[in-house]
């Protein structure tokens, strides 16, 4: 079929659903009813404790399912680009790149312990029930039971839970279960964005320019305009001045700096210490 796969790539609370949710409203361009399909990118691999897939775990049989996915959705929705996020993609960039094969990629990074203080808000939230709902659609129907007892035995940890937590939140890299006893859910909300900030950056250094582009989450929101437009212009999806302006009249920069005040200067210092190269690599102190 004649579209253009985009994959945004990005850790947990760095804009993705804003950047996605933006590219949508272009004539063209869409996605999937839900919030991530990572029941869809897990089919074939679902009873591993992980989303650190590599590129060795694509068969055949899981290239075609995911392929003629994105395939309907284009077809369905006769769409020039199919916009995809799941965040947990950014620990498996390599095997995401192997199914789609002609993929284009955003890679949308945000200042750690920012990300860090708003992901420990969701590790502590309440089951979101419709948000499971819209993805349950997308549950392959064999995996069904699976994720089932999965749903189940996320309630029982809850109500259970010390820390008053989900068993599991975001992106699950290798480690993580070992983390969880290891550190504090803020130090954990670092570490996953530690964790997918480096294997992404791993990953695209592997990839050609010409298929990637590169947003800074706080330059995002502080000029929208300005950083929307070299996307479009990047992968040549049509728009007017009037649409861009309008598209990004609810940016707001207010989220800045807002997960960091959520810690006190121990657990700042604690977290800094543990991703300090990553938070250097980016140029965040």
């Amino acid at each position: 079929m004649n579209y253009q796969s985009i994959i945004i790539i990005g850790a947990p609370r760095s804009g993705t659903n804003m950047l996605r949710d933006i590219l949508c409203e272009f004539n063209g361009v869409g996605t999937w009813p839900c919030d991530e399909i990572n029941y869809i990118w897990r089919h074939g691999n679902m009873s591993l404790e992980t989303d650190q897939f590599d590129k060795s775990m694509v068969t055949p049989k899981i290239k075609k399912y995911i392929n003629k996915k994105f395939d309907q959705l284009a077809k369905k929705n006769n769409l020039d680009f199919v916009i995809e996020k799941t965040c947990a993609n950014s620990l498996r960039v390599p095997f995401v790149d192997h199914i789609v094969s002609n993929a284009k990629y955003i890679f949308i990074y945000r200042d750690g312990i920012d990300a860090a203080g708003s992901a420990k808000k969701r590790w502590t939230a309440e089951l979101d029930i419709p948000y499971i709902l819209k993805k349950v659609r997308y549950v392959p129907l064999s995996d069904l039971p699976y994720y089932g007892i999965r749903y189940f035995w996320h309630r029982i940890y809850k109500l259970f839970s010390k820390e008053k937590r989900l068993a599991l939140w975001g992106p699950q890299f290798n480690g993580l279960d070992e983390a969880l006893k290891k550190y504090s859910l803020e130090e954990v909300g670092a570490l996953q964005w530690k964790k997918c900030v480096d294997l992404s950056e791993e990953a695209f250094g592997n990839i050609s320019e010409d298929r990637l582009v590169r947003v800074k989450y706080e330059e995002f929101v502080t000029n929208p305009q300005v950083e929307l437009k070299k996307i479009l212009e990047k992968f040549k999806i049509d728009y007017t001045d009037k649409e861009i302006e309008e598209y990004t009249k609810s940016v707001s920069n207010k989220s800045l700096g807002k997960g960091r005040k959520a810690f006190n200067q121990d657990q700042t210092e604690n977290i800094t210490e543990l991703i300090k190269d990553s938070l250097e690599r980016y140029g965040y102190e």
